[in-house]
């Protein structure tokens, strides 16, 4: 049974409990229309993590650290670790205070990743079995401040491949469409391909795509990382270029308005987080054998503002979208892919996406809904996602 506090933070990220009746009471939250490529929300978002868990040999049970851990990607992993592996299976780890309502973050320390004997001393300490590596400065942040998205981004990902070779650890470093540029096929976009990225950001992408491989082949570490289209969770957007179909959830429930700052006709690719947190640990759980290589792309679904916008709309059809261009966020998302192809960790490794856009507007409305009740003190309903 989950702790109180992890029950908590499931049902505020859109996980349901176990509980029968707490399943048919959400339930009822949801609508019946008809989803994206015929999908519909999952009666139990819960059941394919539980799966895994109780494939996991004892034996075999992760201990996992897990830096830049209060960031958009860590927490909901965390989360989802716990609750399939107990709740010292994670420590987790970032470079500011945690606030007082941050009831989800458990086993906290702080850990500067530019200091590679911190990194060595938090491993050797926590018994770590396994490095997933989420900080990093994004897209249109890294643009701003080239110097230290080099330091954070490259050096930052040096440091911890050295440790993972010194320790014997299994190792995961995300990557992104960034990773990609001008030159690259825009359509159904192949794992192997040109890779010309403009933004500091995606070349510092490639870089640990490209090292974490090297580490591989030359020193046996047990190196992956997904390419991650963007994430659509229910937290505040940290930056990146994607960050828009956060926002616009936002402004639809706050204001019925939302102001895009790419053009209506930008196609991206895109996932929800619960996929998102489901790639990166089936992916982890695959048997190394298996994998025919080190980087693969995931994805879930793409679409336009004009698009996201729309579907809104069948949940609220006032809502309005106006568009003033950013040029620099343009510029890049014209870099990027406007769709991915992930047949091949599909096939190596049996990789699914439970959501469409549909069924992820549905549940990012009722969960911003949800902290939006929390914040004036009223008691938020269950959600199911």
């Amino acid at each position: 049974m989950a702790s109180k506090a992890l029950r908590s933070c499931l049902l505020r990220r859109g996980a349901q409990t176990t509980s029968t009746s707490s399943s048919a009471a959400a339930a009822s939250t949801t609508s019946s229309i008809q989803q994206q490529r015929g999908m519909a929300i999952p009666a139990d978002p819960l059941a394919r993590f539980r799966q895994l868990a109780n494939a996991t040999p004892v034996g075999e049970k992760p201990r996992v650290l897990i830096t830049g851990s209060l960031g958009q990607l860590g927490r909901g992993l965390a989360t989802m670790l716990r609750f399939m592996y107990g709740e010292d299976s994670v420590l987790m780890t970032d470079i500011r205070k945690v606030r007082a309502d941050e009831t989800d973050v458990c086993n906290y320390h702080f850990l500067d990743i530019l200091n590679e004997g911190a990194i060595d001393e938090a491993v050797v300490n926590g018994r770590v079995t396994t490095l997933i590596h989420f900080s990093a400065l994004l897209s249109a942040v890294g643009e701003q401040n080239v110097p230290l998205a080099l330091k954070v981004n490259c050096q930052g990902v040096q440091n911890i491949l050295e440790v993972a070779k010194r320790h014997s650890l299994k190792v995961f470093i995300p990557s992104t469409i960034g990773a990609f540029g001008p030159e690259t096929p825009r359509v159904d976009t192949p794992d192997i391909t040109v890779q010309r990225p403009k933004t500091i950001y995606g070349v510092s992408k490639v870089y640990a795509e490209l090292l974490g491989e090297y580490y591989h082949h030359r020193f046996g570490v047990d190196f992956r990382s997904l390419r991650f289209p963007g994430i659509i969770s229910a937290t505040k957007p940290g930056g990146g270029t994607t960050d828009y179909a956060i926002k616009i959830f936002y402004d639809a429930l706050k204001d019925g308005h939302h102001v895009c700052y790419l053009r209506p006709d930008t196609r991206l690719p895109m996932m929800y987080d619960t996929d998102c947190t489901a790639s990166v640990l089936f992916f982890l759980a695959a048997q190394s054998s298996s994998l025919s290589m080190r980087t693969y792309n995931v994805t879930g679904f793409s679409f336009t503002p004009e698009e996201i916008a729309a579907s809104i709309r069948k949940f609220m059809p006032d809502f309005r979208i106006t568009y003033e261009i950013c040029p620099m966020r343009q510029r890049i998302a014209d870099s990027w892919p406007q769709s991915l192809d992930d047949s091949i960790a599909r096939a190596d490794w049996a990789w699914k996406n439970d959501y469409g856009l549909d069924q992820t507007t549905e549940i990012m409305i009722a969960l911003i809904k949800r902290e939006m009740a929390r914040e004036k003190g009223e008691s938020p309903k269950a959600v199911i996602a």
